[in-house]
């Protein structure tokens, strides 16, 4: 521990620029300027370039980019699939699940779709909720409530909710995949352009 602050400070800008002033210093002695008081002079000169120096930085965190974030969502996504594949689902309920989960399929698909989703970190982010958050809990409480319906019949299906949550959510993965098409479809045309002004 002792050992590494001291190699730290070492490497320190306080150290560097505290060394380069003390080595003029040095020099100023070598010609005839500082006189008898020489260390006197190296020891200020050092001094004061440590002052000057500008303050040690701290590295900043290292989080992971989109594409890392991807894949983990991915992972997760896989955990979540097996957890759907046990859940008995009304067949109205389990239509749509099938269409979100499809969908959702295809955009984290490893490939150019989730390169430009990494480029928008609001995208990786939707994502991530959708697959974390909102799918699981919507079939999970679906389920608790309908077991508690069976012993308190007469309100609403909460089939009806589950169906309203994964159309909203299925909405919500269609605009993703919207944006997609759009960025492809500007490139695409950004593409045409060049080769128009090339052309000329």
């Amino acid at each position: 521990m002792a050992t590494s602050k001291f190699l730290g400070f070492l490497e320190s800008r306080k150290n560097i620029t505290g060394s380069a002033c003390g080595l003029v210093g040095v020099v100023l002695t070598f010609g005839g300027v500082a006189g008898p008081y020489w260390p006197v002079v190296v020891a200020g000169l050092y001094g004061a370039g440590a002052l000057i120096a500008p303050p040690e930085r701290p590295p900043l965190p290292d989080f992971p980019d989109p594409s890392a974030q991807l894949d983990e969502v991915r992972a997760d996504f896989e955990r979540l699939r097996g957890y759907l594949a046990n859940v008995e689902l009304p067949p109205a309920a389990a239509g749509r699940l099938t269409e979100l989960t499809e969908l959702l399929t295809a955009l984290l698909d490893p490939g150019w779709v989730t390169e430009i989703l990494a480029q928008d970190p609001e995208s990786v982010h939707a994502l991530s909720r959708a697959v974390r958050q909102d799918v699981p809990e919507a079939v999970d409480t679906f389920v608790r409530t309908r077991w508690w319906t069976r012993l308190a019949p007469g309100q609403e299906p909460p089939e009806r909710h589950l169906e309203k949550q994964l159309t909203l959510l299925h909405q919500e993965a269609e605009q993703l995949a919207a944006a997609v098409r759009e960025t492809e479809a500007r490139r695409q045309e950004s593409h045409t352009r060049y080769l128009e002004d090339r052309s000329k």
